[in-house]
C-alpha cells in the first residue's frame, strides 16, 4: 500500500503545482523604489527597470537586475527583493560625495571614485589629486588634515599627492602647505601649533608653509599691496 500512495500524493502535488504555478508566477504589476534619493535621477532609474517591466515575478532576473542599477553612477548599493504576489521592491543607497578627483569624477568617503555625467555643481567641494592607485590613500590624508585644521578654522581646498611621493596642500584662503614625503601628520601639527602661537593674527599674510624640514618651517609671506593715493 506505501508505494500506491506515495504515488498517489506526489501525482496530487504534481497536479496541485500545474494548477497553482499560473497563479503563483503571474507577470510583475509593480515595482516600488525606496530610498532618500537626492542625487539619483528617478527617470534614469525607470529606464534601467524598464525592460524588466514585462517579466513573470518568479523567473525575473534578480541579479542582472541588480548589476544594471549599480552600474549607474549615483548608486552606492542596492538591494532588489520579491514580495508575494506580484511586487518588486528596490532600495537604493546614494553616493555620499566628499570630494572632486581631478576634473571628472567625484570621491565617496571611502575613497572610491564615480563619474556623474555633470560634476560642475559641485565645485566647493576640495580637489584631491594623485596617481589612480592611491584614491583611498588621499582622502584618508585628507580626511587626517581636516581634522586637524578644522579647530583653527581652516579647510582644505586642495591635496596632491605627486608621482615622486610628495605631497602639497592648499587651505581655503589660498596657504600652499608642502608637506614632503614622510611624517606627514606629525609636520602638520607642527604646523598648527606654530600657526596658532606666532601667526594667527597674520594668516592673510602667508603665501606658502614649507614643512619639508625634520625640526622647523619656513614662511614665505604675500607680496604688501601698497595703497593706492587718490588724485586731487
Amino acid at each position: 500500500m506505501w508505494p500506491l500512495l506515495l504515488v498517489a500524493l506526489g501525482m496530487g502535488l504534481y497536479e496541485l503545482g500545474s494548477r497553482l504555478m499560473p497563479l503563483a508566477d503571474r507577470p510583475v504589476a509593480l515595482i516600488t523604489v525606496e530610498g532618500e534619493l537626492q542625487y539619483i535621477d528617478r527617470a534614469a532609474v525607470q529606464q534601467v527597470i524598464q525592460p524588466y517591466l514585462h517579466e513573470r515575478f518568479l523567473g525575473i532576473d534578480l541579479d542582472g537586475l541588480h548589476a544594471d542599477l549599480l552600474a549607474m553612477p549615483w548608486v552606492a548599493d542596492a538591494s532588489v527583493r520579491r514580495v508575494w504576489p506580484d511586487k518588486l521592491v528596490i532600495d537604493l543607497d546614494e553616493q555620499l560625495p566628499i570630494a572632486r578627483w581631478g576634473d571628472q569624477a567625484l570621491l565617496n568617503n571611502e575613497g572610491k571614485a564615480f563619474a556623474p555625467d555633470d560634476i560642475s555643481r559641485f565645485a566647493q567641494l576640495p580637489q584631491l589629486n594623485g596617481p589612480e592607485r592611491a584614491k583611498r590613500r588621499v582622502m584618508r590624508h585628507y580626511q587626517q588634515f581636516s581634522s586637524l585644521l578644522r579647530p583653527q578654522g581652516m579647510v582644505v581646498s586642495k591635496l596632491e599627492l605627486r608621482d615622486r611621493g610628495s605631497w602639497f596642500l592648499t587651505t581655503e584662503d589660498g596657504i600652499e602647505v608642502l608637506l614632503g614625503r614622510d611624517n606627514l601628520v606629525d609636520k602638520m601639527q607642527r604646523f598648527m601649533t606654530v600657526e596658532q602661537m606666532l601667526l594667527q593674527d597674520r594668516r592673510e599674510l602667508i603665501a606658502r608653509v614649507d614643512l619639508r624640514y625634520s625640526n622647523g618651517m619656513a614662511v614665505a609671506w604675500r607680496e604688501p599691496v601698497e595703497p593706492v593715493e587718490s588724485g586731487e
